[in-house]
């Protein structure tokens, strides 16, 4: 068993054994499901309780939590910890009510005391569909017209900003990867990452021509936002 999978081994028995718990749900390439683990993968899991709260507040049930590095708290539910070897580790604690707050594609339960996989199972049918192409394209354009502003304006950490948002909404428009909570994980689009790389008034000028090229943009509206970046 490798390093990932030992963990993965520690962890559950950890929480197993605590009879508090009543599920631990694998996530991502830790649940095994179509893509396995590799060396850049971190562990991404929730763990359900009634004591929800006070497994948040230790990390005394992690493996080996005498090599935490780093710890805290990032959301109302959810922690990181980032071990002295690097190995990045995102969890959420929830109670069962609480369960359905989350979101979830690619998920495994690896055990479970109180219907945690019937609950998982609704959570996963219940994912948020697509957003709409034309709200989409707005805030791409939008988003590229401001971007171009603030470039020229003098304000390059704004601009860049803007543009960032403009891409998330062009990579949905283009189809995005295959993770559909995450868009831009394993997408791959040459033309896309070689713009990003350049000025921003540029790197604008380059998605505006993809998203004309390959989304079947509006035209008015392509030659509007153009015609800020060529004034």
């Amino acid at each position: 068993m490798n390093a990932y999978g030992a963990f993965t081994g520690a962890l559950r028995w950890n929480l197993e054994s605590d009879p508090r718990v009543l599920g631990l749900v694998a996530l991502g390439s830790m649940a095994e499901r179509g893509r396995m683990p590799d060396r850049w993968s971190d562990h991404d899991f929730f763990v359900i309780t009634h004591e929800a709260e006070a497994l948040r507040g230790t990390t005394e049930w992690l493996p080996h939590r005498e090599r935490i590095a780093l710890w805290f708290r990032e959301t109302a539910h959810g922690c990181k910890a980032v071990y002295d070897d690097a190995h990045l580790v995102e969890y959420a604690v929830f109670t069962p009510e609480e369960l359905r707050v989350a979101k979830v594609n690619e998920y495994r339960v690896l055990f479970d005391r109180e219907r945690i996989e019937e609950r998982m199972a609704k959570i996963a049918q219940a994912r948020d569909a697509s957003p709409d192409r034309d709200w989409s394209s707005g805030m791409f354009l939008s988003n590229v017209l401001v971007a171009v502003s603030r470039a020229r304006r003098g304000e390059p950490f704004s601009a860049r900003s803007t543009l960032d948002h403009a891409m998330r909404h062009l990579v949905a428009l283009l189809g995005g990867g295959p993770d559909d909570l995450d868009p831009l994980r394993r997408f791959d689009h040459p033309a896309l990452e070689h713009a990003l790389h350049m000025d921003p008034v540029a790197a604008a000028r380059e998605m505006l021509a993809i998203y004309e090229n390959e989304c079947g943009g509006d035209a008015s509206a392509v030659a509007a936002v153009r015609s800020a970046m060529e004034s």
